[in-house]
């Protein structure tokens, strides 16, 4: 069955670039993997559509469920070829997971305790520069646990069962700073810490998740716009279970890259330019019935961020 028969009720609608649609908002929330950059490099495209943006005074955050403080991705982002004046502030579940730490005001980090295994690769250390935190590097010795990952890239969720089996036993609370599952970097796919929660969590142990798509970061995310109306913000990226359904949440509008992390399901590769009048066969009925599912409703879908069709 060809897209024009399809039956869907609701048809996705398909885009080129955000041209058309950027003058109806005053700000911008963008996600980062799989829109401003894969890992390795940033896109040019999104590049070019940042400064459009910019050349029309519109503000934008930066949103990551990245687990590191904002000074650590802003570096980062540079090394990638993503230059500061590109964007007004970037906030990221680690930012957030970091403040609650601080804190500890969420009924969640009352009876914390302060003896915290890290469970995550050494370049998210910067999460643990608390004053009075003391990290342990013997499990048995958790009185919490702060998830930013795998403990290296190349393991698996179940290469952690017997640390979440130990804790779960002992109902050691675990703080999920990036609850992303899975996160492709160049051609290849990640776990996050988002999975180890979820297992965890399957393992009857306790989960406190900051970041997408739960609602503080967007309260955030409006605070540093100092845009209060939500339908005056566009919020754009690859992901339907974090980035359009908190997006969604928050009432705000949302664009779709389908490039991005849902690529491989729907035959599209990384950053591949997607043409509205000519889609791949299916593509529309596979996104539609993707979101239909998930109960989302995206604003329109795009291939890849871009501005306009020549940039596409």
């Amino acid at each position: 069955m060809s897209d024009s028969q399809s039956p869907d009720p609701h048809p996705i609608r398909l885009i080129h670039g955000i041209s058309k649609l950027a003058p109806n908002y005053d700000g911008f929330v963008l996600d980062l993997w799989g829109v401003i950059h894969n890992g390795v490099e940033a896109f040019s495209w999104a590049l070019d559509a940042l400064r459009c943006l910019q050349g029309q005074g519109a503000r934008v955050v930066l949103l990551s469920n990245a687990p590191r403080r904002p000074r650590e991705l802003v570096a980062a982002l540079e090394k990638l070829g993503v230059p500061r004046e590109l964007y007004d502030e970037v906030i990221s579940s680690g930012r957030e997971a970091y403040a609650a730490l601080c804190d500890r005001t969420l009924p969640f980090y009352r009876n914390l305790g302060r003896h915290c295994f890290h469970l995550g690769p050494p370049r998210d250390r910067n999460m643990l520069e608390i004053d009075r935190l003391i990290e342990v590097r013997q499990p048995e010795k958790a009185e919490f646990v702060l998830a930013t990952g795998p403990v290296s890239d190349d393991k698996d969720v179940a290469f952690h069962e017997d640390l979440l089996r130990g804790w779960a036993k002992r109902d050691v609370p675990m703080i999920c700073a990036n609850p992303d599952l899975v996160v492709i970097r160049g051609d290849e796919r990640l776990i996050c810490a988002g999975a180890i929660a979820q297992r965890y969590e399957e393992l009857g142990g306790r989960v406190q998740y900051h970041g997408k798509p739960f609602p503080e970061i967007y309260d955030t995310c409006r605070d540093v716009l100092g845009i209060r109306d939500s339908r005056r913000i566009l919020a754009i990226g690859d992901s339907l279970r974090t980035d359009i359904r908190g997006a969604q949440n928050a009432g705000m509008d949302s664009i779709l890259v389908a490039g991005g992390i849902h690529g491989d399901e729907w035959g599209l590769k990384p950053g591949a330019a997607l043409d509205p009048e000519n889609p791949p066969e299916g593509l529309r009925v596979k996104i539609s019935e993707a979101c239909q599912s998930a109960g989302l409703r995206p604003l329109a879908v795009m291939g890849r961020f871009a501005w306009d069709a020549e940039t596409s």
